[in-house]
């Protein structure tokens, strides 16, 4: 059917299902289906409050499919950085300025995202100039870092000043940003579209894997957030694996002898048992290994487990330590690791229930490429808590637990 007998609405489906199918663009396919989509006569061009979006039917009607497939993702993206929440102080600020700089930061991951311009292109007026702003001095910069230069180069004026004077920046509007209406919002609202949007991102990188697709460096770093691995780690144990602490009148707490109190002194129970689960399929050499288990044994120095069990496992558990009492102290440079064939993260919840292995936390290392499906119902099945630690796959999204990026000094 051509375009031209198509409604705005259908048209705008039509991208989203287009977009959809496309290996770096399915990133966004819960995205666009959060909040409401709405086609009036009044908007001059696009506009988003963060949560819903709003065309302009005229706009719609002068935009070939290209174009109006890099306006829908570009109001997608707006929603998907929350750069109505984010930058609202900004847009306080200056509100014509904030808008510049969100929209440099996104149309050059959109361009870059389709340099053949097979899917996307941008928008372009009667005369071919673009109807947007573009500018390669923005690259790797975020909405912050463009917002200070831009307001250097107008010369910090307050929101209004430097409108189409020589400083403000050059590029027409390709949409507006509805701050009046992310401010309607309830902070109930605002944290529900947070989570929505966060789960729908994490879906589509899920998605662009299988279709072997990138995802945005920006989006990738929101989704999978810098810290450092060896804390998380370190967090992790400690809140899962810990002794009990019990009062005793046997053993009087000598504080309080002095002034003839008579009070129970505390006995820490030693902390019970966690399981290391290694991935030995050939990603994790011996250097990262010997690092990892190093940082692991001085955990262990702190809560003092009973029994720590090593499953070295690939397409099967190949190998399973068991080090208890005195033996925990030197599990580190005991070990010999077994295995490398395929990669099948399941096998160790199954050999777990088998052998009735129930830690208080299981931690699995691995760089999160796996053969197949990975499911959670295994996992949920075992119901312990599980923190996988990724060696440098910055796409990886557990399907059951927490996960934290294993990079940085685990190579030194």
């Amino acid at each position: 059917m051509s375009s031209k007998k198509l409604t705005a609405e259908q048209r705008i489906e039509r991208a989203h299902s287009q977009l959809m199918r496309h290996k770096d663009f399915c990133l966004f396919s819960g995205v666009f289906m959060v909040g409401k989509v709405v086609v009036d006569e009044i908007t001059p061009t696009a506009k988003t409050n963060g949560r819903d979006v709003t065309y302009g039917r005229a706009f719609v009607d002068r935009l070939d499919d290209k174009q109006l497939a890099f306006l829908v993702v570009h109001e997608a993206m707006h929603k998907a950085y929350r750069h109505l929440m984010v930058w609202k102080n900004l847009a306080k600020e200056n509100a014509h300025l904030a808008n510049a700089a969100m929209d440099y930061v996104i149309n050059l991951q959109i361009a870059d995202s389709d340099k053949a311009q097979d899917i996307v292109a941008m928008p372009r007026d009667e005369d071919g100039k673009l109807m947007g702003l573009l500018d390669e001095k923005y690259r790797d910069m975020d909405t912050r870092q463009v917002y200070e230069l831009l307001k250097k180069e107008c010369k910090g004026g307050r929101d209004g000043e430097g409108r189409g004077d020589k400083k403000s920046p050059s590029g027409g509007e390709l949409d507006d940003h509805d701050w009046e209406g992310a401010e309607e919002l309830t902070e109930e609202e605002a944290q529900e579209l947070a989570n929505e949007i966060d789960h729908a991102l994490r879906e589509g990188s899920i998605l662009a894997g299988k279709m072997k697709g990138n995802v945005m460096r920006g989006i990738n770093e929101m989704l999978h957030p810098k810290v450092d691995w060896k804390e998380a780690l370190r967090e992790f144990v400690k809140t899962n694996v810990k002794g009990g602490d019990q009062s005793t009148w046997r053993r009087p707490n000598r504080r309080y002898l002095g002034i003839d109190i008579v009070m129970p002194s505390c006995i820490t129970e030693k902390a019970e048992r966690f399981s290391i689960g290694v991935d030995t399929s050939g990603s994790i050499d011996g250097a990262i290994l010997g690092r990892f288990l190093g940082e692991s044994k001085s955990i262990c120095d702190e809560v003092m487990p009973e029994i720590v069990d090593l499953l070295y496992w690939d397409t099967h558990v190949a190998k399973h330590e068991i080090y208890s009492g005195a033996e925990v102290q030197n599990f580190a440079d005991s070990t010999n690791p077994a295995g490398g064939g395929g990669t099948t993260p399941e096998c160790v919840p199954v050999f777990m229930m088998k052998n009735k292995i129930k830690p208080q936390a299981l931690i699995m290392l691995t760089d999160g490429y796996f053969y197949g499906d990975s499911k959670a119902d295994k996992w949920a099945e075992l119901g312990v808590p599980v923190l996988w630690c990724v060696v440098g796959n910055k796409s990886f999204t557990p399907m059951y637990g927490q996960s934290v990026l294993v990079e940085g000094d685990i190579y030194d």
